[in-house]
């Protein structure tokens, strides 16, 4: 009785992860980074501005502010480096910042996983 009730279940969980696939809206977007914190030389501020941490988590805002549940789904582009001086003390070092950096968002396409009421 057991091994019948198990093969059920088995059958029934692989039946319902193939029968419907989760669809996704995406979206393409371009956005331009804040500048590094502080004044530092120009090829630093660069390496700063251009790291991973920095990526991920602009990105990650760009498509957060696309309203609930949209992710970030890949970034197509890092974007150009752009610098600009600093004045006064700081004089001879810049603060760099990406423009355009290109990200992929996506959301799931609403009605397409789970059960819906009415609908068997």
């Amino acid at each position: 009785m057991k091994l019948t009730v198990l093969s059920i279940i088995a059958a029934g969980l692989f039946c319902s992860a193939t029968a419907s696939a989760t669809e996704y809206i995406h979206r393409e977007l371009l956005g331009n980074t804040l500048p590094t914190p502080g004044c530092a030389l120009e090829a630093e501020a660069t390496a700063t501005a251009l790291k991973s941490y920095n990526l991920t988590r602009f990105s990650k805002k760009f498509c957060q502010m696309q309203g609930y549940g949209w992710h970030i789904e890949e970034i197509k582009y890092n974007g150009n480096p752009v610098c600009t001086p600093c004045t006064g003390t700081n004089a001879g070092k810049s603060q760099c910042h990406l423009e355009d950096m290109a990200v992929v968002c996506k959301r799931i396409k609403p009605g397409t996983v789970g059960m819906l009421p009415g609908k068997s």
